[in-house]
């Protein structure tokens, strides 16, 4: 998937309906277990500034002040000041945490992000371009006449509603009407979490970036959890024992319209779905210390967020096998692989469930959650009881042009999972109308996802190989002796 490194986004304000299923209204909660203790200051009744810097104070403003502030005809920099100084300050007093320095806010338009996250990928494909395209196509999201990365861009366009960049240590809030900016509270005070994050941490550090798909979307998981989890907590608030500055209904920051995929939104909204629950539950157990101690060792797998676990996954050895001008993309992920982890095998069966009526899972079950901050289910029988996934894109030069394949190795718990696991994939390829040509082996004549391939399992180890023809496959992946 690959995000540019540094870059936090935020899809906390759209609404997405899945499956006929709109996404859960989020209950009311109590605020209980206040971050406010005996370290944050107290202000007097004429709210002066401290002596010293103080948690629950900052740039001029209390976490209780009163700002004078009207977004109906787009914020001043007066106003812009005051709304961002209490946001900081209350996020100081939730969090518990000191801002080193001020974040300056700004704003953008939709356009303008666009045009920034295209990253000028019209052209010629690179050769990441091309190794990624076979991994989505791996999890039946993208097609093969289908870029990945422009459909990755143009779903990150349509969804983000602000970013923080690590990199400029600042925020950009994304809105439809920047000659009179609007700013969403929820928006402000999960990138500010991320600047807070940044000045504690350092997200620019390589654990903060994620080697693999999965690993990518575990360590997001955790940062984008924690985000999100200040962000709702902040909510409970507002409207109690907080006023809260109120955002005009057509501000045109939540979501933009453009082309979105639904397979690649769930992926990349899978950090913000699962992470809160399981900052959550840190919190909840031993205290915000918990959470600094995972940002010194960030999670592994999706796996791990999904099911709140420390299990590692176990690992995979592979040897590249492959005959007649066949040959992985040395240079690209780890030695030519990915690792696509348990929430991307849920998206594609839950995406091929919805889209093609495969008899994977029933999709419906994504709305069927237990706790108040989490927004999708992505725990099902098909993907849950992962181990361990490798996938090895491959490609071969002729003179027609280049042709593509792969092989995916996948480890299991038990074997009751492989099993489980191989059924369901095995229905994907019934609903691409797949013909068995041999045993453990089909092709699906045309569409989109056109090709040969061949499903074994051994133990708790099931392992596909895909090809463009029956007769690739044996190239890309011979037979054992």
């Amino acid at each position: 998937m690959k995000r540019r490194r540094g870059l936090a986004v935020s899809a906390v304000a759209l609404l997405l309906v899945l499956a006929g299923c709109s996404a859960p209204v989020m209950e009311s909660r109590p605020a209980t277990g206040a971050s406010g203790g005996p370290d944050v200051g107290v202000p007097n009744a004429d709210f002066d500034d401290p002596d010293s810097d103080v948690l629950g104070w900052e740039d001029g403003y209390w976490y209780n002040e009163s700002v004078d502030v009207d977004q109906s005809d787009g914020l001043t920099d007066a106003e812009m000041r005051a709304y961002v100084g209490r946001a900081m300050a209350r996020v100081e007093y939730i969090r518990g945490e000191e801002f080193q320095k001020r974040v300056p806010v700004s704003v953008i338009s939709r356009d303008e992000y666009r045009n920034r996250s295209s990253g000028g990928s019209a052209g010629e494909p690179t050769e990441y371009d091309r190794w990624n395209d076979q991994v989505w196509e791996a999890l039946f999201v993208t097609g093969e006449s289908q870029s990945s990365g422009s459909a990755i861009s143009s779903t990150r366009s349509a969804a983000v509603a602000g970013f923080y960049s690590p990199t400029d240590d600042e925020i950009k809030v994304i809105t439809g009407t920047p000659e009179s900016p609007t700013i969403n509270n929820a928006t402000l005070v999960h990138e500010l979490v991320h600047a807070l994050q940044d000045q504690r941490y350092d997200l620019t550090k390589a654990k903060y970036g994620g080697e693999t798909q999965d690993a990518q979307l575990a360590t997001d998981g955790l940062i984008e959890g924690d985000a999100k989890y200040v962000e709702q907590r902040y909510a409970d608030r507002c409207g109690g024992a907080w006023e809260c500055v109120a955002t005009p209904s057509s501000s045109g920051g939540s979501g933009g319209g453009g082309d979105m995929n639904l397979g690649i939104f769930l992926t990349i909204f899978q950090p913000y779905s699962d992470g809160p629950v399981y900052v959550h539950d840190l919190v909840t157990a031993e205290g915000w210390s918990a959470v600094d101690e995972r940002f010194e060792n960030p999670p592994e797998s999706t796996e791990q967020i999904i099911h709140q676990t420390d299990e590692e996954p176990t690992p995979i050895k592979y040897r590249d096998r492959a005959q007649n001008g066949w040959s992985t993309f040395e240079k690209q992920g780890e030695g030519g692989s990915d690792t696509v982890g348990e929430a991307s095998m849920y998206v594609m069966f839950w995406y091929q469930a919805r889209n093609a009526g495969a008899d994977t899972i029933d999709p419906r079950t994504i709305s069927n959650v237990d706790s108040p901050y989490d927004t999708y289910n992505y725990d099902a029988e098909p993907s849950a009881g992962w181990a361990n996934d490798r996938l090895f894109p491959y490609q071969k030069q002729t003179t027609d042009g280049s042709q593509y394949g792969y092989v995916w190795a996948t480890e299991w718990d038990t074997e009751r999972d492989a099993r489980e696991f191989q059924r369901a994939y095995r229905a994907i390829l019934d609903a691409h109308d797949a013909e068995q040509r041999a045993a453990n082996t089909y092709v699906v004549p045309d569409g989109q996802f056109a090709d040969a391939f061949r499903v074994t399992r051994s133990g708790t180890r099931v392992t596909i190989v895909n090809g463009p023809t029956v007769a690739d496959l044996d190239d890309i992946r011979p037979r054992a002796a």
